[in-house]
């Protein structure tokens, strides 16, 4: 029996549809390599298909540098000529330290390009499409936008409401503990698990903390490479992420691991004070004021940070929860017991009946080395 022209038409629809969920996985795959380094831009990812031969790829590395798209079409050449066009992101529209990535297509001359999401960037919203359609080009928006969007959580929160993602990072025992009563902590957790966390600083804008454990335990907050196997992903210059010490007194001492490391530091106390003239001399920046987790966040949202971590004791963590400023708790737990004199996972006061619970929802459990990783999100949000 002869087809008919609407079997026809939806054999070819979908085996389109097939077509473009195949070459925007591997637009998404590009896209992951700039996991840790494209910070406060967006990662994304860009192939450019001719009559199903891939001619060209690219994918955003860092800011300043050209886009997934610039790069794709460098290799392509004269190639990117009627090619379809396949992007994690919608072209940019605007020209920041470089060009509009929708101005870069069109002159190429490519005859269709395939979107996985619209850009949240007020500078864009719509307007990347808008050039491409005005060209003449074929525009398909929305092909594996789920995946598209989990890549960017915080870029796509920063951009809708000023703040950026948050996570907090804990480390505790199978009875909930997380330090001796005299406040040792090192190391609960095994190595496999600390060099896991190396990736979430990796990826983080800021690592946020407190003055307690600045004192008690002298990290860095830095990321170390060299004790990290990333080999997934290119190895590029390490970006530190910003640093930032909620210490109302100013008690950092200026000598501090997490002053003197390399990348910035920021400190944030209730007033100014004579201390802050040794801290800035010795490269921290210092600001005064009511600084709540929200005003933090509001602060790191207007730097650009997409992405944060929480690494501290339980009182802060505890106070970032209750604020409803965090999105994500990552939780290791080792195979060990510390008793009931030893400290608590989190600080959350005023919790007195079932109704007053915070609800989580496990989106992942992984064994890391000997210890599991928990990842939370949290559903209520009370900001």
């Amino acid at each position: 029996m002869q087809e008919s022209s609407r079997e026809g038409a939806d054999r070819q629809s979908s085996e389109r549809h097939s077509t473009d969920r195949h070459y925007m996985a591997r637009a998404l795959q590009l896209a992951r390599r700039g996991r840790f380094t494209t910070d406060p831009n967006p990662r994304v990812g860009c192939v450019l298909v001719q009559q199903g031969v891939i001619v060209g790829e690219g994918w955003h590395e860092r800011a300043g540098e050209p886009h997934a798209e610039r790069h794709a079409l460098s290799v392509a050449g004269a190639q990117a000529r009627g090619a379809t066009c396949y992007v994690t992101l919608e072209p940019c529209a605007h020209t920041g330290r470089t060009g509009p990535c929708a101005d870069a297509l069109v002159a190429a001359g490519v005859a269709r390009v395939v979107v996985a999401m619209r850009d949240p960037n007020p500078l864009v919203a719509g307007k990347g499409l808008e050039i491409l359609e005005s060209a003449g080009i074929e525009v398909t928006c929305g092909v594996l936008e789920s995946e598209a969007r989990a890549l960017n959580p915080g870029f796509i929160r920063r951009m809708e409401t000023g703040r950026p993602l948050v996570r907090v990072k804990l480390a505790m025992s199978l009875d909930g503990r997380t330090a001796m009563a005299s406040g040792e902590s090192q190391w609960i957790t095994g190595a496999a698990a600390r060099e896991d966390v190396q990736q979430l600083r990796a990826r983080s804008s800021a690592i946020v903390s407190g003055i307690g454990t600045v004192l008690a335990d002298q990290p860095a907050f830095t990321v170390r490479p060299a004790h990290w196997r990333h080999t997934e992903y290119p190895v590029l210059p390490v970006r530190q992420p910003l640093r930032v010490v909620m210490d109302r007194q100013l008690r950092t001492p200026a000598q501090a691991a997490v002053v003197t490391g390399p990348g910035e530091c920021l400190i944030l106390c209730a007033a100014e004070q004579e201390a802050a003239t040794a801290l800035r001399a010795a490269g921290a920046e210092v600001q005064a004021g009511d600084w709540h987790p929200a005003a933090v966040l509001e602060a790191l949202g207007r730097r650009g940070c997409n992405e944060v971590l929480v690494e501290s004791g339980p009182i802060l963590a505890g106070a970032f929860v209750a604020a409803g400023c965090v999105d994500e708790l990552v939780v290791y737990m080792a195979p060990a017991l510390l008793g009931d004199g030893a400290r608590p996972l989190l600080a959350l006061p005023g919790m007195t009946q079932m109704a007053d619970k915070l609800t989580l929802v496990m989106t992942d459990v992984r064994q890391v080395g000997e210890d599991l990783r928990l990842t939370c999100k949290v559903v209520r949000q009370d900001v």
